[in-house]
């Protein structure tokens, strides 16, 4: 059985560390965030909030946060090759921030300095791939870390529903010839990601090593360049965001109303198991994956 596919109470125990629990959000770093954001509005995100202080725009549907971070100061936005827009963070849920950040350091992770300034939340983080960096968040239930640190765009829904059920699924990292083991390790001993068989795929990217989180709640993919095409010099970095739909037609159907248009070749195309949104702005994909409620 797919495990991803059955309720998560009938998924296998796992050990989970750091006591994670999902994906508290997800942040682009780039200096052209309207073009940015009018991509994420044809996906059925919107802007709900700014950051008091620095050039930051949350956006949501349903239970997935999007940052938008386009502050001339942060060295992840200045260095967004080409002005394309760069997947810089992940925040993930734990049972303790300040713990699981102290417990990644003591295992090898770099940790992040904190710049927060005054009346802001100091979210602790460690250097992820590319740069980017992964942060640990213990405040979102009754009280969020956006509480503090945004103000409410007026007028606006604060929890717009998503569109045909859409979640976050996973994220897609590239990496580099043969790293793909040492990674793994990386994300096993750091996190207690769990690797899944080869022979179980999800959506229709076959590529990669898969590995599951420890709550079970999104996966993680590992894609390294092709050995026998020419020497590829992308840098390691994360790549694209999973969704995940109950019905990936359903899906598909949805947003091409809303203009968004998916790659269709003889090799890929829309179809039930997921779908792959066309690039834009240089470097800004969805692959769509079925998952069930």
């Amino acid at each position: 059985m797919n495990p991803l596919d059955a309720g998560r109470e009938a998924l296998p125990e796992l050990p989970n560390p750091l006591g994670f629990s999902g994906i508290e959000f997800i942040e682009y770093a780039t200096p052209r965030p309207q073009a940015l954001g009018e991509v994420l509005e044809l996906m059925g995100f919107r802007p709900v909030a700014r950051h008091r202080s620095r050039e930051v725009i949350l956006y949501r549907q349903g239970a997935m946060n999007l940052l938008v971070n386009a502050h001339p100061d942060d060295a992840r936005v200045s260095a967004s090759e080409g002005g394309h827009p760069a997947l810089s963070a992940v925040a993930f849920r734990v049972r303790d921030a300040r713990k699981a950040h102290a417990q990644c350091v003591e295992r090898g992770a770099w940790d992040v300095p904190a710049h927060a300034q005054a009346m802001e939340l100091n979210i602790p983080a460690i250097h992820g791939p590319g740069g980017c960096r992964f942060y640990f968040v213990d405040r979102h239930e009754d009280f969020s870390i956006y509480d503090i640190d945004f103000r409410p765009i007026p007028t606006v829904d604060s929890s717009p529903p998503a569109l045909a059920g859409l979640d976050y699924f996973g994220l897609v990292q590239y990496i580099n010839l043969y790293r793909s083991d040492e990674w793994t390790a990386f994300y096993r001993e750091m996190f207690g990601f769990v690797p899944i068989p080869d022979q179980e795929r999800f959506g229709i990217m076959p590529k990669g090593k898969l590995l599951r989180s420890p709550c079970g709640q999104f996966m993680w993919q590992l894609v390294e360049p092709d050995p026998m095409m020419e020497a590829d010099s992308t840098p390691e970095s994360l790549r694209r965001i999973g969704l995940g739909a109950p019905d990936v037609h359903a899906a598909v159907a949805v947003l091409r109303a809303r203009g968004v248009a998916f790659v269709e070749s003889e090799k890929l195309h829309p179809e039930d198991h997921g779908a792959l949104t066309q690039t834009l702005l240089g470097s800004v994909t969805f692959e769509l994956v079925r998952r069930s409620a």
